[in-house]
């Protein structure tokens, strides 16, 4: 214990005395020959941005970092260190003769920016996007309060959705929850689970999340092709959508506008889960298959000739990838459409349940009160009126 306390201490210390010179001092890379030195190990650590000019323009000898076809090792003059900054920043033009494209990656610095990323951006604002869409629920809950059905209930019930609509609903929903417990589990687990739980905790926890994210992606993947055949028809935008849209779905004010089997809203909710979880899929099978199913550079050499990434500031995008870059973005896009997603299915699982009377029993048991029908999806009602006779009260 004591030598914990004192490990505690003297990181604190190291962080509130050391870092502060290392933001404030430029290190002596002639006293260093270009070495690293404590404060560059220090600011990397703490992910402060660094010069990195010292290594770039430290790479050996003179004429050892020019371009060269004799094989690795017979450089001259130049130590391990100077020869690996000389392959990082390819000024030593050396290429692995075989392998395949993976054996000749050397050096894939990458994943620093890509953990840059992770641990800053995307762990900092997808959280704070959850967070904030749980907060904003909480206080239109407080403000507007549960949507009421008017008037009282008919007693005469109508089927909502079939049994094997509610089966494809409640895989998807079920198989993503899953996905998104054990997604951020992986995401936050070295800030959230470690403090708490400890280390053993976290890897037997992310182990089995593995494991289960894994599997079950398969079943949101059979899920969603199943709610894209079976909705689709009932989801093109039509001009009643407007009508609802401008009229805030009866959400806010009193005003009930008709809808068909799907309203406006239900519409931005299906095809935000058939785009985002389309994607999210795509990507997904990616990860699995890294070396089978690489996409990035396939849809960057498309972007590049729309020109759009240079008319946007980006230049043109990078057409020759390795694996392990791959992985790198795929997985970065995998994690922000999956934040997208689930601030998207909070949404909707709070409409579904507390937000709005009698909307559960939709995907409950598949039948709804014609008052509740008549007051959300009106002209629905009708039609299903229309092609069978009405049902007898419900005891």
């Amino acid at each position: 214990m004591l030598r914990i306390a004192f490990a505690i201490l003297w990181s604190a210390l190291i962080s509130v005395v050391a870092l502060p010179a290392v933001a404030q001092t430029t290190p002596d890379r002639a006293a260093t020959g270009g070495a690293q030195t404590l404060s560059d190990i220090l600011a990397r650590q703490n992910q402060m941005t660094i010069d990195d000019g010292f290594r770039r323009d430290n790479t050996g000898a003179p004429g050892a970092a020019k371009p060269t076809t004799e094989p690795l090792g017979t450089l001259g003059g130049t130590s391990d260190p100077d020869l690996w900054r000389a392959l990082r920043y390819d000024s030593a033009n050396i290429r692995v003769s075989a392998g395949g494209d993976v054996a000749a990656t050397l050096v894939q610095d990458g994943g620093m920016a890509w953990l840059t990323f992770r641990e800053g951006p995307l762990r900092t604002y997808g959280g704070w996007l959850l967070l904030g869409t749980i907060g904003a629920l909480i206080l239109f809950y407080l403000l507007r309060g549960r949507i009421g059905v008017d008037g009282e209930s008919t007693g005469r019930t109508v089927t909502r959705f079939k049994a094997i609509e509610r089966f494809a609903h409640w895989m998807l929903a079920g198989s993503f929850i899953l996905l998104g417990i054990t997604g951020l589990l992986t995401l936050f687990g070295r800030v959230g689970i470690i403090p708490l739980l400890g280390h053993e905790a976290n890897s037997i926890l992310l182990i089995g999340g593995k494991w289960i994210h894994n599997s079950v992606s398969w079943a949101f993947v059979l899920a969603l092709f199943m709610v894209l055949v079976m909705w689709v028809g009932h989801n093109v935008p039509n001009r009643g959508d407007i009508i609802w849209i401008k009229q805030f779905g009866g959400i806010i004010g009193k005003n009930h506008p008709p809808a068909k089997k799907f309203n406006a809203g239900q519409k931005v909710i299906f095809w935000s889960v058939i785009l985002f979880g389309g994607s999210i899929s795509l990507s997904g099978v990616s990860l699995l298959f890294p070396y089978e199913l690489p996409l990035f550079a396939k849809t960057f050499a498309f972007l590049n000739t729309t020109g759009i990434p240079e008319m946007v500031g980006f230049g043109v995008l990078p057409t020759e990838l390795a694996a392990q870059e791959e992985m790198q973005l795929a997985q970065a896009w995998h994690a922000i459409m999956a934040f997208v997603l689930m601030a998207i299915v909070i949404a909707h699982i709070y409409i579904g349940s507390v937000g709005m009377e009698g909307a559960y029993d939709a995907m409950g048991s598949g039948e709804v009160d014609e008052a509740w029908a008549h007051q959300h999806h009106s002209i629905w009602l009708e039609e299903e009126k229309a092609k069978a006779p009405a049902q007898t009260p419900a005891e």
